[in-house]
């Protein structure tokens, strides 16, 4: 693991799940509109991430100094549905 090799430098990730960005624009505009409806429908949180929620993800990873080794799922808890 790299945070144990590199100690006491700390090591995280974000990994984030479906986020409304334009990456998706090559859906199309009502491609894009029904996909986001089945992912936010399916997901725990009912919606789809925002670059937002990637963003405070990346602050309190960046502040939170008792943090290492971890990977932050930033995905409305897609992998349980």
């Amino acid at each position: 693991m790299l945070a144990k090799r590199l100690a006491p430098i700390r090591v995280n990730a974000v990994s984030p799940g479906v986020i409304d960005t334009g990456a998706w624009d090559a859906l199309g505009e009502q491609g894009k509109v029904d996909y986001f409806a089945h992912i936010g429908a399916a997901n725990p949180v009912r919606r789809i991430g925002t670059t937002d929620d990637v963003a405070q993800a990346v602050l309190f990873a960046l502040t939170s100094t008792f943090l290492t080794g971890q990977t932050l799922r930033i995905d409305g808890g897609e992998p349980l549905t």
